[in-house]
């Protein structure tokens, strides 16, 4: 791949990611753009044409390569503008990683979980409703024992496990109140299980690691402890199938891998991190998402 790329890093500015980003894409020769999130701007102009812009009116529709670290909450209409833009420079010919579509497709857990089940691909038998009662049948359909999540959310954020029908009750008059859609999937956790990040890049397996934990959440965010580990086949083609049925460049996949070496797909991230795997990892992590990126331009 030659140098002198146009390259944004769009969003978690001065995060570890978007540091060792702009770093290594610096090194390489290449263009560099850090770009808030919040600043995008979407113009119309006099002939018609459309342009998204952003800070100090840096025409974005010019890169060759724009890689998405971070896309923060906010309103309905901010979180679509946001996704729109991004629409509007892939359609322009901008390569994304992730693209657009794969962030729709991981950022929205019933809508991910969806699309794994269809691609037959293991995943906790899950229901999503809206209202308390729904979300109460849920609970009862699924066995008791439930995992309830917020459908956009990271970093274990907002999950709660349920595991008694009055608690059911209390936390989904709760959640009644805050958001009013339920994601309750069953508590998957056979014994002897192994909890599993594996971070795919470009359809291959680049690393991956189990996350250790004394709660029933292994969210290194939650202060799991990372491990290294070689994945076995079975993982590494469960990880591949579950990045390719998103669609997804740049993954973070996560498993729940049992002692017989059987295991579901918990979730499939779209901007996922890399910095704890990187602690026990030897290979330089950005580096192979940078080198796949510039090889995605001539794919």
């Amino acid at each position: 791949m030659s140098a002198g790329l146009r390259v944004a890093v769009l969003g978690a500015s001065g995060s570890w990611h978007s540091r060792g980003l702009i770093g290594a894409l610096s090194a390489r020769g290449h263009e560099v753009l850090a770009i808030p999130a919040t600043r995008l701007q979407s113009v119309i102009d006099e002939r018609g044409e459309v342009h998204v812009l952003g800070p100090d009116g840096a025409v974005l529709d010019a890169l060759d390569l724009l890689i998405v670290r971070g896309l923060p909450r906010g309103s309905l209409e901010q979180v679509i503008f946001r996704m729109d833009a991004l629409h509007v420079l892939a359609d322009q010919g901008v390569r994304c990683v992730n693209s657009p579509r794969a962030i729709e497709r991981t950022v929205d857990k019933s809508w991910a979980s969806a699309l794994l089940a269809r691609a037959g691909i293991p995943t906790p038998p899950t229901i999503v409703c809206e209202g308390y009662d729904g979300a109460m049948r849920a609970f009862e359909e699924l066995g008791g024992d439930v995992v309830v999540k917020p459908l956009f959310g990271a970093m274990g954020n907002g999950i709660v496990r349920l595991e008694d029908r009055d608690v059911a009750h209390r936390v989904f008059r709760a959640l009644e109140l805050e958001r009013g859609v339920y994601y309750v999937q069953r508590t998957v956790a056979p014994a002897g299980s192994r909890n599993l990040r594996v971070l795919v890049v470009a359809g291959e397996v680049a690393g991956a690691m189990e996350r250790l934990s004394d709660s029933w959440r292994a969210n290194v965010a939650r202060g799991a402890r990372p491990r290294p580990v070689i994945p076995s086949e079975e993982e590494r083609g469960l990880a591949l199938a579950a990045a390719a049925a998103l669609e997804v460049d740049v993954a973070g996949v996560d498993l729940l891998m049992g002692a017989d070496g059987c295991g579901v797909v918990l979730e499939v991230n779209g901007i996922p991190g890399w910095q704890a795997l990187q602690s026990v990892c030897d290979q330089n992590l950005t580096e192979r998402v940078v080198s796949a990126c510039e090889g995605l331009l001539t794919a």
